[in-house]
């Protein structure tokens, strides 16, 4: 194998989320956290870890009919330095609305995926009574998170469709 293909994500590894995949995916979570709630089914308010957690929440909160959105920023990686993505020490960069937040209960805290559960370890030692939903999870952070829908693998990298522009692709293997 060249060092090209070395470098490359092993295609059985990459799970390519359309656009239409997410909306359906944060719809059926949508659909689970309904009625789940504490005031009398109800959430308070859904907080939105950015950026990936922005779409899902905003699905999230037009299903259960929530007005009161807000976002959490929390910068974990970076790029750069011959490896795509590198681990940092997890760091909140804006927080939310402090009197909407409390406690966290009766927020829905709502994120893209959930992978070795920094992020929202960091984020539910701030708001310990909030719940945590995922549209999807790997094992190692699954601890962190109350409610997902799909699992995957560690070592499966996802590939959203923010992140995704469409271009050519060479082949995994061959030229023609």
């Amino acid at each position: 194998m060249s060092s090209k293909d070395q470098s490359r994500l092993p295609h059985e590894k990459g799970f390519h989320i359309s656009w239409d995949q997410i909306h359906r995916d944060s719809r059926a979570l949508a659909w689970r956290l309904d009625g789940q709630g504490p005031d009398e089914g109800a959430w308070r308010a859904v907080v939105a870890i950015t950026r990936g957690g922005m779409a899902p929440a905003m699905i999230v909160a037009r299903e259960l009919d929530i007005r009161v959105v807000d976002t959490i920023s929390v910068m974990s990686y970076h790029s750069g330095g011959g490896k795509a993505d590198q681990r940092r020490d997890a760091k909140v960069l804006k927080a939310p609305d402090a009197d909407m937040m409390g406690d966290g209960t009766g927020i829905l805290i709502v994120d893209d995926l959930v992978d070795s559960g920094k992020t929202l370890e960091l984020v539910r030692a701030q708001y310990p009574n909030a719940h945590f939903a995922t549209v999807y999870a790997k094992p190692q952070g699954e601890p962190q998170v109350n409610t997902f829908i799909t699992g995957v693998s560690q070592d499966t990298w996802i590939f959203f469709p923010w992140d995704m522009a469409l271009q050519y692709v060479e082949p995994y293997r061959g030229t023609d």
